[in-house]
């Protein structure tokens, strides 16, 4: 099914869908998108996900999709909205099941010629030290006091316990963890599952890639988050494995339920919701805060892994190899923010699911040694074309409570891929583009081929060209692990 309603040009790379076009819209809904792209996202009916969004109750602003927009559960994935803190309602769908999804960048000081003849035994050793694939267990059993102190303290947490660098904590977005974390709010069978599976990929989406910063567009930003053409990088992709899952389905339930007993009309069941400051918002707030952190301490942990393990391969220690931390975003994460509502500065709570946090230079909330710049944006595209490093602007702050797109955004469907796809075929072409794969299982190697998801380089253009985000580097892979 497709969008057949009005879809009004606002310029090159906005589109309105105007408030009425579903009838309980309370605002506008804005895609960003290049008019070559209208008929793809069309096509998946995500825009009428963006309209149902602008039905939610106490959103101001608009609610505003990116250019790598898909359907999703309740939200379109690339969807970013709004609410007023005190009287606007949370909705899970709008954070989504993996919650604190997000992606992680460090930096080395090897060039390419360094990876010649170890590229193989460095990528051997990754996947034997960091676990990935479905079902993929990590560090092991924690007590139960264990995994609240993770679910409290997030990547402080794992940092206090031997994975990391303090200095990870200052690039790392909220410095890696959610100060409202309550772990009384999640449930014995979250915890239960995040236990076994903290410091693991997971599979779908999830991956690992090392890199070379291949282009700069802006050497002076590049220079300033420590990215210089022909350095080798290392991208990580992933969030909240199963505890978050169970944290998103557990409330979800919950908030169906407040839903039908204060006969709330929605647009979609998908889009259920509680009030912020009523029990069942604040503890779902609460509880997803905890998610966060546990992706966050999830992610720390991967890093030291990646550190040891080129500490083994090259003999020297991961300070001595410059493995500095970039940046850390989260891509699917409510956050209270303040923001310019109606000309009026205003404590809001922004949805992004499937989108990503790009501030601007000079904001206070950009870590201190990025804050002349703005904060690093990571843009993964698919596996065989690796990742943009963007940077913040202020036009985010105007058009879009500060958000940029997360990914490239599928275009196919996964069982799709399963009909028309061959893993054969996805790991001769990777081969024959000197791509080094590791991969947990054939049939999620089909589901993530690179002709799965939209040409990333269309979506950072509309992101650059609407002034969300500009161009710092563009990072080609030379090895990938997929879950």
């Amino acid at each position: 099914m497709s969008w057949k309603g009005d879809l009004e040009r606002v310029d090159d790379y906005r589109w309105r869908i105007p408030k009425g076009s579903v009838p309980c819209m309370r605002t506008d809904a804005i895609i960003f998108a290049s008019e070559s792209m209208l008929p793809s996202i069309s096509e998946d009916n995500s825009i009428l996900q963006a309209a149902n969004v602008a039905c939610l109750p106490g959103i101001v602003g608009s609610s505003v999709a990116m250019p790598d927009v898909h359907w999703g559960y309740g939200f379109p994935i690339g969807g970013v909205a709004a609410v007023d803190a005190g009287t606007g309602f949370i909705s899970p769908g709008g954070i989504g099941f993996d919650i604190n999804c997000g992606v992680r960048l460090i930096r080395t000081d090897l060039r390419e010629k360094d990876l010649t003849g170890r590229l193989g035994a460095l990528m051997d050793t990754i996947y034997a030290n960091v676990p990935s694939g479905l079902g993929s267990k990590g560090l092991g059993r924690l007590t139960r006091d264990q995994i609240n102190d993770v679910l409290r303290n997030g990547s402080r947490w794992a940092v206090e316990n031997g994975f990391g660098w303090d200095d990870d904590l200052d690039v790392t977005e909220n410095g890696g963890c959610m100060s409202g974390a309550d772990p009384s709010k999640v449930s014995d069978r979250a915890k239960e599952r995040g236990i076994p599976q903290l410091g693991s990929l997971g599979s779908g989406n999830h991956f690992l890639e090392l890199d070379i910063v291949d282009e700069v567009f802006d050497e002076e930003t590049a220079g300033i988050f420590g990215l210089e053409k022909g350095t080798v990088t290392v991208t990580v992709h992933c969030g909240s494995r199963g505890c978050g899952h169970q944290i998103a389905t557990d409330y979800i339930q919950r908030m169906e339920r407040y839903v039908r007993k204060h006969n709330i009309s929605l647009p979609d069941p998908q889009l259920a919701c509680a009030p912020l400051d009523s029990e069942e918002g604040a503890d779902y707030f609460a509880a997803m805060s905890c998610g966060a952190n546990y992706a966050w301490a999830n992610r720390q942990m991967i890093t030291h892994w990646v550190r040891e393990s080129f500490e083994k391969v090259f003999g020297s220690s991961a300070g001595d190899l410059g493995m500095r931390m970039v940046y850390d975003v989260a891509h699917n994460i409510a956050k209270k923010e303040r923001h310019k509502v109606n000309g009026r500065e205003t404590e809001v709570l922004v949805h992004r699911k499937g989108a990503t946090r790009a501030f601007p230079a000079g904001h206070p909330d950009v870590p201190e040694r990025y804050r002349a710049a703005g904060q690093p944006v990571i843009v993964p595209g698919d596996m065989s074309v690796g990742t943009y490093v963007l940077v913040g602007l202020p036009g985010a702050m105007d058009l879009s409570f500060g958000s940029s797109c997360h990914g490239a955004g599928r275009r196919m469907s996964r069982k799709a891929a399963l009909r028309s796809i061959r893993a054969s075929d996805v790991k001769a072409d990777m081969k024959k583009d000197g791509i080094i794969l590791r991969s947990g299982s054939d049939g999620g190697l089909v589901e993530e081929a690179p002709q799965t998801y939209k040409d990333v380089e269309e979506v950072v253009s509309v992101v650059s060209g609407s002034g969300l985000a500009g161009k710092v580097a563009k990072l080609r892979p030379v090895g990938v692990i997929k879950g």
